[in-house]
């Protein structure tokens, strides 16, 4: 791929965010009530009343906040200022710590539970509105929220993160994130996502004891989680790191690829990036073994051998910024090309050229409307993630 060839890709991934992802958001999302609406279903119709969730709105805080680091455009920042504001008023559990897990409509609080995945996200999108505009608040909120999941959620005797506690620090009995998961007390998914508010908190907050969390963060990925018989990520783990699931998640494996050399990179150890360039490239790898011919990658194969084929969004979004990373720092040049097929399919399969945004997946050849287009699950923090960096890393290649 040539240098301009790059640029036009790079452009065209700013242009899907600037002119398809983030006015979706701004026009059909932005509630009169305060904050975002919870819920656009598959068929672009508005519920209002649909619940509001602590990860979306984390979500939201930090693609409009990296919207405004990156493009400039003060009505991102417009956007973030809201998303932050109404997390600080309706989120956040004044009295006992953390972040509810949900709201109704109208911003009372619906399950207060503490999941310590949306705590992250909250985080995440805090140290984003730092990293954009030093904006004091968002980061004591962001110190807060780390205590609170360094305290409570940290497991100090065994190694990493328990999924979940009651409203007031209790254990409780289903710690799932969702009902297609496992019900296990430790799960890949948490940590990466912990990682991941970590690596953006450290960017701002370099202090000991958050370089030390993700240095701990990165060596529980490499000596609990990766599994160097295939080198695949597993899912579900009990309080003793006995793995309880046999799935592969391709899009896990491709996500946490390129996020896991992230962290060492802003971690800054020569010896811990060495480490994971090595094994990340091994990871991203495996991961391409659910990549298709028509360059999507199916979601994940299950226990019994089965494969989901479904074509979700985040999931292509993921691919795309992994085969990048392959390209730009494992010296994989056909990748260039591989990712820029992916960004076709993506762009001819999934992008909602007509509404805006993307669709929640292709399925068996077809749209899937059964699935929402904005919701507690689908927010525009994946697709905006992957255009914002993958444009960077084309602009950036050597």
């Amino acid at each position: 791929m040539t240098d301009t060839q790059k640029q036009e890709f790079a452009q065209a991934l700013r242009n899907n965010v600037t002119d398809n992802i983030l006015p979706y958001w701004m026009d059909k999302m932005v509630d009169p009530r305060g904050g975002f609406y919870g819920r656009r279903d598959g068929n672009d119709c508005l519920d209002a009343d649909a619940p509001k969730g602590a990860i979306l709105n984390g979500r939201l805080l930090w693609t409009f906040a990296a919207a405004y680091r990156v493009l400039g455009d003060p009505r991102y920042l417009e956007m973030a200022l809201r998303a932050r504001d109404y997390i600080l008023e309706h989120f956040i559990d004044h009295e006992r710590g953390g972040v509810y897990w949900s709201l109704n409509a109208d911003g009372t609080p619906l399950d207060t539970k503490k999941q310590f995945y949306a705590l992250a996200f909250v985080l995440y999108g805090m140290a984003e509105l730092v990293r954009a505009t030093g904006d004091d608040t968002a980061l004591r909120t962001a110190g807060r929220l780390f205590d609170v999941i360094e305290s409570r959620s940290r497991d100090r005797a065994k190694g990493g993160y328990i999924e979940a506690l009651t409203a007031d620090w209790q254990p409780i009995a289903d710690m799932r994130l969702s009902d297609k998961d496992d019900n296990a007390s430790k799960t890949m998914n948490t940590h990466l996502h912990i990682l991941e508010a970590y690596t953006n908190l450290l960017r701002v907050w370099p202090t000991d004891e958050c370089r030390e969390a993700v240095r701990n963060l990165l060596e529980i990925f490499f000596d609990k989680i990766l599994d160097r018989r295939n080198w695949h990520l597993g899912l579900f783990y009990d309080d003793d790191w006995r793995r309880v699931d046999r799935e592969i998640s391709y899009g896990h494996d491709i996500e946490a690829s390129w996020l896991l050399l992230e962290a060492a990179q802003v971690l800054g150890d020569p010896d811990m990036y060495r480490r994971a360039r090595e094994l990340t490239g091994k990871i991203a790898r495996a991961a391409l073994q659910g990549r298709c011919w028509d360059a999507s990658m199916v979601y994940e194969r299950h226990a019994s051998g089965h494969y989901d084929n479904d074509k979700h969004w985040w999931v292509q979004a993921e691919d795309m910024v992994g085969q990048l990373y392959l390209a730009r720092f494992h010296g994989l040049e056909n990748m260039w090309n591989k990712a820029q097929e992916t960004w076709a399919y993506i762009d001819a399969n999934l992008v909602d050229h007509v509404n805006g945004e993307w669709y929640w997946s292709r399925r068996d050849g077809h749209i899937n409307r059964t699935d929402d287009k904005a919701g507690f699950w689908k927010c525009p923090y994946h697709n905006t993630r992957a255009c914002l960096e993958a444009a960077r890393l084309l602009e950036s290649a050597d």
